[in-house]
């Protein structure tokens, strides 16, 4: 133990001059990074210029908190809405006739077939659209069916949503919902937002930084569901009235047939006009929407069609040559902003249901200061409290657990720093918690010394011993905290998973710092000293 390597020695310390050296950026304001990392000398490598610091949580550095909830109503009628066209699509399949049409219900369809063979044979078919809810219980399957399909005698045959059903359809939305507002939020390039489920219908977004809370909030609250669609005459059926935008808002007879959707976009991005200097977004397909789309512009030319957002029509071109490229321009009456704005929707792709904003809130950067002040008073204090106690106890080796515990600190900022990682209040209680566990390492390995002394071992054997016999204690002790940190940051979300990103990389740093670092200057300190009995 006594015995250093200078490989060793040397490749500890530049270890640990490199990661607390990532910390230094965290003590200078983002303008000075950005002024010291413009100004630095041409010699030194491009990649090692960006001064990265940890980011702050939104109760930190403030930002913008946004609740949302899933429509519930309009998820039930589209689901309805499918229902009554898989309906349509099996009595075409059977060949088998009504009595009327097919009659919408708030919860489902219901249609009546007056005879019985064509009953018997149409009923299979209606009662595979009743799919399992894929959950189970703790004696099987849950047998909740997503359709309800119910046969009277005078042949009405009646399907509905059923309760389990529509949560299902729910949470599989708000699933996807989370997805896109991921992207979108991603889109607006800024760091570590928090998306996370809140009940059975609800998402709550937490973006910090963020100073254009509208901005958000409209990128949000747009389902952006493209479709491209044929401008019909007034006259002809099975149209749609949708408001134009080149017209003022003005309704105008769009065909209900659709012949590309926005999920077939691959790629929207802002741009100009060559010839107008207009705002526009430049767009393309995946292959089989270049294939729609270049099927039905060669076979309209002349014909406008219909570029449909949100069932409102943003643009209406002539169709003045086939588009077989499968790329395209949307042009209108846009802001730039506007322009970049609908690019964002466009490359995230449409929510499955409208959403509400049912809370939102502006989080000030002096509420987080107040935090960060309080954080920074707190870790101070513990810091302090801990290396009187070691001093107290354990006298000169009490001083060298000290500084282990300083750079045991600033190996978690750098290493945050380095991993991008976000602080957050719970994690600043993480770092007051494990400075805490870190002097538990060196407790152990200095009892377990000042035992061996009491045993009547040597000095050099009391020293061996305390490192070499606590070792395995630390590591058990330590795994045992990593897997409650691993399972906390695996199962949790927003603060919880801040807390258990600190906890980690304080147990990591704790066994360099605690055993590593400790014994190397423990060594030192005996070859200078050469003392006959332990410090304390």
């Amino acid at each position: 133990m006594l015995r250093l390597q200078a490989r060793k020695v040397i490749l500890v310390l530049l270890v640990l001059v490199f990661g607390c050296g990532l910390a230094v950026p965290n003590l200078f304001s983002p303008e000075t990074r950005k002024a010291i990392e413009q100004g630095a000398p041409a010699w030194i490598p491009r990649f090692l210029l960006p001064i990265h610091a940890m980011t702050l949580g939104l109760d930190l550095q403030g930002g913008s908190h946004v609740l949302l909830e899933i429509d519930r109503a309009d998820l039930i009628r589209s689901q309805v809405t499918q229902l009554r066209d898989d309906v349509r699509r099996i009595l075409r399949e059977e060949r088998v006739g009504l009595q009327g049409g097919i009659g919408l219900t708030p919860r489902g369809v219901q249609l009546r077939v007056p005879d019985a063979a064509d009953r018997a044979k149409l009923m299979p078919k209606l009662r595979e659209l009743a799919q399992p809810i894929g959950t189970f219980g703790a004696f099987g399957p849950s047998g909740n069916q997503s359709i309800e399909v119910n046969e009277n005698p005078d042949g009405l045959i009646q399907l509905s949503v059923t309760e389990a059903g529509a949560n299902e359809r729910i949470r599989r939305a708000v699933e996807q919902a989370m997805e896109v507002l991921r992207r979108r939020v991603d889109a607006l390039g800024t760091t570590e937002p928090n998306i996370q489920r809140q009940g059975l219908d609800r998402i709550l977004v937490q973006v910090p930084g963020l100073q254009d809370p509208q901005r958000l909030k409209q990128i949000l609250g747009e389902t952006a569901k493209l479709q491209f669609r044929m401008v019909a005459d007034a006259n002809a059926g099975d149209v749609d009235m949708l408001p134009s935008q080149d017209q003022g808002g003005q309704p105008i007879p769009i065909s209900r047939q659709v012949i590309v959707e926005g999920e077939d976009l691959i790629d929207a991005q802002p741009a100009f006009d060559q010839r107008t200097s207009q705002p526009i977004v430049n767009f393309r397909f995946n292959i089989r929407g270049a294939q729609r789309f270049g099927q039905a512009t060669t076979e309209n030319l002349g014909r406008q069609l219909a570029i449909v957002l949100d069932n409102k029509v943003i643009s209406a071109p002539v169709i003045q040559s086939p588009i077989t490229g499968g790329s395209g321009q949307i042009s209108g009456n846009f802001t730039v902003e506007a322009v970049n704005n609908l690019a964002i929707l466009l490359r995230a792709g449409a929510l499955p249901a409208k959403m509400t904003i049912v809370e939102e809130r502006t989080v000030g950067p002096g509420l987080g200061q107040d935090s960060i002040q309080a954080g920074k008073m707190a870790t101070i204090i513990a810091t302090v409290l801990v290396i009187l106690y070691m001093i107290g106890n354990y006298g000169l080796f009490g001083i060298i657990a000290s500084i282990a515990l300083l750079v045991h600190v600033c190996l978690i900022l750098g290493l945050m720093s380095l991993l991008g990682a976000t602080m957050t209040l719970p994690g600043i209680a993480g770092i007051v918690l494990t400075i805490g566990t870190a002097v538990d390492s060196n407790v152990l390995i200095y009892e377990r010394m000042r035992e061996e002394s009491h045993l009547g071992r040597s000095l050099v054997s009391a020293l061996e011993a305390g490192f070499t016999r606590a070792f395995a204690t630390i590591i058990d002790s330590n795994v045992t905290m990593l897997i409650a940190a691993v399972a906390l940051f695996a199962l949790g979300s927003g603060p919880v998973r801040g807390f258990a990103v600190v906890f980690i990389l304080g147990i990591l740093t704790t066994v360099i710092t605690a055993v590593t670092l400790t014994r190397m200057l423990i060594a030192l300190w005996y070859r200078w000293a050469r003392p006959k009995a332990l410090p304390f």
